[in-house]
């Protein structure tokens, strides 16, 4: 561990969401410090970190002081801006490192990255305005997904296009923003992969889950996935291929659609993955840990699974459940939000079904 981070050093978080906020607490069991940058006030992260910093992405005195602070910086969100991380870059190491970021930052970048690797993906078209749109429905067709290049999750930014009459609405939710027409998949089931590397280059990955999304949201991961043990085999070498050729240090989720012709990948994520949630009481060393010690320099833990699991996100309304579920052998992950709202993610919660299979 010689350029690894000693216990009481600082690790700064960009992002004050539930990802910074688990992060912070697997870093506390650790005994390391984080602190938080965030414009939002009162974000999850602040309340269980040691330190935490409210300014504009754009406030370079205040980027500097946070970076002067910390001993290396990672992210709990894709979309710093990237004047923010160059301030940030020029004072203290950042992990995973910016071409990782710049290539999930937009889709054309990302699937041209994992087209290059040789993976397969959807069929894909860039779309700037309407003539684009109907060429690439041309050569693509529909039904097909109409998709913003920057800045979509959770079912954000998309719109479906099940036939040509479709198009000007669907390019209509768009905004004027540069998007991307993306072909269906045919697939039976979407897995994802929770993998990790370490600074040495070490490549752990946790057991490929399956996702149930409503909504474009994701409502549950279930371990083990439905997958043939060479299809499980295949998912990991993926994503350690992936890990590996962006010379990547830190937890990284990347979601495959499964299919009769084999692994399709429909994104990756540079960050620790709500599909990875499960690792929290399924694992011994789980996900969140996993990063911290990456990013740290510390060597990856074993990141076996030691019991079957269902993940449930609480989403909105669901927080009301919550001492319904208290009640039942689970385990609660709650965020500290405020409020609720529609499509808010407030919490999960990890059932255990069986000693892992």
């Amino acid at each position: 561990m010689t350029d690894a981070l000693a216990p009481g050093s600082t690790i700064g978080i960009l992002g004050g969401g539930q990802l910074g906020r688990m992060l912070a607490v697997a870093a506390s069991r650790l005994g390391l410090k984080c602190h938080v940058y965030d414009p939002a006030p009162d974000g999850p992260a602040a309340e269980v970190s040691a330190r935490a910093t409210t300014a504009a992405w754009d406030d370079e005195a205040a980027l500097t002081a946070f970076a002067e602070a910390v001993d290396v910086v990672t992210y709990e969100f894709e979309n710093v801006p990237a004047a923010s991380l160059d301030l940030i870059e020029s004072i203290v190491p950042i992990r995973p490192n910016r071409r990782a970021l710049a290539v999930s930052q937009d889709r054309i970048d990302e699937k041209d990255f994992l087209r290059d690797l040789g993976l397969a993906t959807a069929p894909y078209a860039m779309v700037d305005d309407a003539a684009s749109l109907d060429a690439a429905l041309e050569r693509i067709g529909a039904p097909a997904i109409l998709k913003t290049r920057r800045f979509g999750y959770d079912g954000k930014g998309q719109a479906r296009i099940m036939a040509a009459e479709d198009a000007a609405a669907a390019l209509a939710e768009m905004n004027g923003a540069p998007a991307i027409l993306e072909g269906f998949v045919e697939f039976s089931h979407e897995v994802s992969v929770i993998g990790a590397r370490g600074l040495d280059g070490a490549v752990a990955c946790f057991d490929p889950g399956e996702n149930r999304h409503e909504d474009g949201i994701l409502r549950e991961t279930t371990v083990p996935a439905r997958l043939s043990a060479s299809q499980r085999t295949d998912a990991v070498l993926l994503a350690a291929k992936i890990l590996t050729e962006l010379d990547y240090v830190g937890v990284m989720g990347v979601e495959l659609f499964v299919t009769p012709q084999g692994l399709v990948v429909n994104e990756i994520a540079p960050r620790v993955h709500n599909s990875g949630h499960w690792t929290q009481d399924g694992c011994l060393i789980d996900q969140f840990e996993q990063h911290i010690r990456a990013v740290a320099g510390w060597p990856l833990g074993d990141g076996a699974r030691h019991s079957d699991v269902v993940m449930e996100n609480l989403i909105g309304d669901d927080i009301d459940r919550v001492p319904e579920i208290a009640a039942t052998q689970s385990a609660l992950h709650l965020y500290g939000k405020a409020e609720a709202r529609p499509g808010r993610k407030m919490g999960h919660v990890n059932r255990l079904t069986g000693p892992a299979r």
